[in-house]
Order: structure tokens, then sequence, then C-alpha cells
């Protein structure tokens, strides 16, 4: 096997996290007429360096064939755009945000945080690699910036006079292969008492739901707070707050500024998980080594109920489209023996097939005339949303299911 280097720290990997065997890439749904061409599989073997503790995937696929056009759009989940608008009427208070200050967020996609800004007259500007998902925010009025974001990038802000007060990444910290090029970008871009807030799935949780379905190529790294704080350090940038969120199955949201920048003092949360992850003993391998026998129980489970669903002569059907379920279904080797077709709100996504397992996506009304037994709920973490939006299956008996963290029956 090829020793890879931790994209943090360097160190040689030598310890393997989980092996998901190999996979599509999860964002690359199909048209019709690509059905009888070949399609390309990818190792999944993530990583876990034993000097700063990132889980990590080695960079097997260049972002630019990820990101560059991109079928995920932010604005298409209620439960998300909620949780954005709460963020944004928190911190505006908290650090001071005005008309005067500068907004800057990277992976910006449709615009679906900023626009909150723009509604308060506050300016902002969007950094989106993906030119398709920039034209959606371009289209709301929302300056945006089509770029991956590195230290070249920053550089070119700065000396056109773009600094940040505020600078965001949603769920973006996890998708940059080159780690340190990208936090050295903060550095440069970050105004002196500016602000950092980076949002990103907490591999405590991660390990401690099951969540192995939110691993896929464009998910380069997986952060624990220790490896996330390490990380920031090495660019002189330190975390003064963090905050545990339930997005995404379990989120951190971190607090972040200059080392230096005495007006943020640290906040004892700060310490406070730092210390919760070493007594649970994430600065060892015992968590990690645990994580894949779990994980293997799970696909035992979920084929054992679609089996026996299918032998007692149920129609099942799926719930949305996303990476994460398409990670589920290669890894089970779950097609349309077992699932007739699933939905998406995304009017791109519709009428293409789900990469690897060459499940139809239809429009989300193509449920209520197949009428399923059961359905399937791929973007678990968006369950009482799909659930509420999908209470009509009950008229004729129709379940919900879950995968994660274990298969869960709703009624």
């Amino acid at each position: 096997m090829k020793i890879y280097s931790c994209r943090s720290c360097g160190e040689p990997l030598h310890h393997v996290f989980i092996d998901l065997g190999a996979s599509p890439l999860s964002n690359s749904y199909l048209k019709p007429e690509q059905l009888d061409e070949m399609e390309p599989f990818f190792p999944l073997t993530v990583r876990v360096c034993h000097r700063c503790w990132l889980v990590q995937l080695p960079l097997i696929v260049r972002p630019e064939n990820i990101f560059t056009d991109y079928a995920y759009f932010s604005s298409f989940s209620t439960t998300w755009l909620n949780h954005c608008a709460r963020y944004v009427d928190e911190v505006i208070p908290r650090f001071g945000i005005t008309s005067e200050s500068r907004v800057v967020e990277l992976a910006s996609n449709d615009g679906y945080l900023l626009q909150y800004f723009v509604q308060r007259g506050i300016p902002v500007l969007g950094v989106e690699p993906a030119a398709n998902v920039a034209l959606a925010a371009l289209a709301k009025g929302i300056p945006t910036l089509v770029k991956f974001f590195g230290t070249e990038t920053a550089k070119s802000m700065a000396a056109s006079g773009l600094h940040a007060d505020l600078l965001i990444g949603n769920n973006v910290f996890g998708h940059v292969p080159d780690l340190n090029d990208f936090i050295a970008g903060f550095k440069i871009l970050l105004k002196p008492t500016g602000v950092i807030t980076l949002e990103f799935p907490h591999l405590e949780r991660l390990i401690e739901h099951n969540e192995f379905d939110t691993i896929y190529h464009e998910h380069f790294s997986y952060f624990s707070f220790i490896a996330a704080e390490a990380a920031l350090a090495r660019h002189g940038l330190r975390v003064f707050d963090v905050q545990e969120l339930g997005t995404h199955g379990g989120s951190l949201r971190l607090f972040v500024t200059h080392e230096e920048n005495a007006a943020q003092p640290t906040q004892p949360s700060v310490g406070a998980l730092r210390d919760r992850e070493i007594r649970a003993g994430f600065n060892t391998l015992e968590p990690y080594r645990r994580f894949a026998e779990r994980v293997e129980r799970i696909k035992q489970n979920l084929l054992t109920f679609l089996i026996e669903a299918r032998r007692a002569g149920k129609k099942i059907a799926g719930y949305g489209a996303p990476a994460k379920g398409n990670t589920l279904l290669n890894y089970c080797g779950i097609r349309t023996d077992f699932i007739a077709f699933t939905v998406d709100k995304n009017p791109r996504k519709q009428g293409l097939y789900l990469p690897g397992t060459r499940i139809p996506v239809h429009p989300v009304d193509r449920i209520f005339d197949y009428k399923p037994d059961y359905l399937f709920i791929l973007p678990w973490n968006l369950k009482d949303e799909v659930m509420q939006q999908m209470a009509g299956i009950r008229a004729w008996g129709g379940k919900f299911f879950v995968a994660i963290p274990d298969v869960l029956v709703f009624e």
C-alpha cells in the first residue's frame, strides 16, 4: 500500500480508519445517454494521522474534477436556510457587523447565507469555484468571485483592497486538498481584529452515530476539534470559542481570529471540548480502530431489512439524491432491485441517475403515483423536514426509514 503524507502536518499515514472499497464520485450523476458508458470508480480508503489526528482521504481526484460544475445547491433545504438565518442574527450584534464591514464567504454556493447579510445592507462577497452555482448567487444580486480559495486568491483579493471583518467557511474546511494553503489564505484576507467562523461535521459525532456515508471523495478531511485547532494554530490563528451544532448529524462552529488579537479572549468552551476529546482518546488510535466494525454491522442490518421487505412484496422508493446517499448505496450494493427510484426537489438532479447504482431520480410527485410501502430517507440529517413534507404517504400506510445511525422505521 502506498504511504501518503498527512495534509496537515506532513507525517506519513500508516493507519487506516476505514476502507469503503471503490466508489464513483458522489456528485457525478449520470445522464440517460451515459448509462451504456464506463463509469470510473476510485478508492475510498480513509486514513488517520497518528501525530496530529487528522482523519483524511488522500488526494485521489483533483478538486477541479469535482467542484467546477456542482450539483449541490444549498437553498433547497428549509432546515439549512433557517440555520443560516439564525447564524446571521447571532453574529451581527456579537461582532458589531455594520454597513461599514465586509463579510466574505468561502464556498458561498448559491448565496444561501450571504443573502441574509445583503438584506441588512451589509457588503458581502462570495468566493465559489463552481461557475454554475455561482450564477444562481449572482442572480440574487450577491457579488461572487468564481475561484478556488487559497493563498494566491487571498493575495489577489487583498491587493485590490478586499479584507474581511467576518470570514465564513461553512462545510468547506474538509473539502480542500491543500489544507495549509487554504488556511494561510485566511491569515492574508482577515483584518487584524477580524473573525473567522468555520462550520464542519464533527468527527466525534461521525464516529458516535456511525455516519460513514458522509465519507466521499469531495470530503478530503474529517476533523476532530484537536485536529482542527492544531491545523489553524500552525498558521498563527487561534480558536477563541466553539459551539456544538445539530446540523449534518453533529457539527462544530469554530470562532477563530489572529493569535495576537487580544480583543477576543479564549472562552472556556475551547478548553472544555479539547479536554473532552482527549479523555475520549482522540489523541490515541483506539476510537479510530473500532469504527469499521460498526459500519459493517450497519451494512448487514440494512441489507437484511431490505431483503425481508422485498421478499414480503413491499415496494421501496428513496427520498433525496444527496452525495452521502451515494456512498451508502454503493458501499452496500443497493440498486434498483431494492429501491425502484429516488426523488429530489432539485430540478438539476431530476431525470438523472445516481452514480454507480444507476437508480433513477424523479420529481417528488412520483412518490404519490407509486405509493411505496417504505420511503428510504437518504439525507437522514433532514429526516424531520422530509417526514413533515411527505406526511401524505401515511394515507396508504407508507412508512419512513433511515439507515444511520442504524436501521430505524418511522410510521
